[in-house]
């Protein structure tokens, strides 16, 4: 007796869940470049034409989990924006929120996840708009002008995605460590505030 759609699409999201799970663990552990497909379809305990059938490129999965982080990570922004802030803790708090991804998916699979934002397979039509965490940082620009804490002449779209795409690659090429990160960072806020024209700020990165 042949499964009803519904079952099939059911056991289909399960593979696929399973699937995206054993692949996020073995992108942990080797890079997504290293990862051996073979050790994923074993893991989930399918056939290896499986693997490709759900995401056609290793590159897939990334993008799968990049979806599904992006939600993630603009609700805790949004969260956040519901609060008193000032400008300087708006772009300290993206920081913050990456620095917690990078904490989860460890640093391997975290350099790959911010790399996709470079990668020139991607469709060159998506715009800032689709990222949720480009939209709520530049939407909370835009309020933090409307109330006067930047300046209305300020373009904070081209600063909002400028800023988040340069710290996209800082944090991928600079070290972990503390005492490296924590001074590097701070002046990348810094130079972000002078750009903004939202000055002075308070110091201090939200640990």
């Amino acid at each position: 007796m042949k499964a009803k759609p519904q079952e099939r699409r059911s056991k289909g999201l399960q593979t696929r869940e399973r699937l995206l799970g054993a692949a996020i663990a073995e992108f942990k552990r080797t890079g997504m470049a290293a990862a051996d497909t073979g050790a994923v379809v074993s893991a989930a305990g399918v056939a290896h034409g499986t693997f490709f059938f759900h995401f056609p490129t290793k590159e897939h999965v990334l993008i799968e989990l990049e979806q599904r982080e992006q939600v993630q990570m603009a609700a805790e922004l949004t969260r956040f924006f519901g609060r008193d802030h000032d400008v300087r803790e708006t772009l300290a708090e993206s920081v913050r929120v990456l620095l917690k991804l990078e904490r989860r998916l460890g640093r391997l699979l975290f350099k790959d996840f911010l790399a996709l934002h470079f990668s020139t397979t991607r469709p060159p039509s998506e715009e800032w708009d689709k990222y949720p965490v480009v939209g709520a940082v530049v939407e909370e620009l835009q309020r933090a002008r409307e109330r006067g804490e930047i300046p209305d002449e300020v373009d904070v779209v081209h600063n909002g995605v400028s800023f988040l795409v340069g710290l996209y690659a800082l944090l991928i090429t600079i070290p972990e460590s503390e005492e490296i990160r924590v001074p590097v960072i701070e002046e990348y806020l810094t130079t972000y505030m002078y750009g903004l024209r939202a000055w002075p700020p308070p110091q201090g990165l939200p640990s």
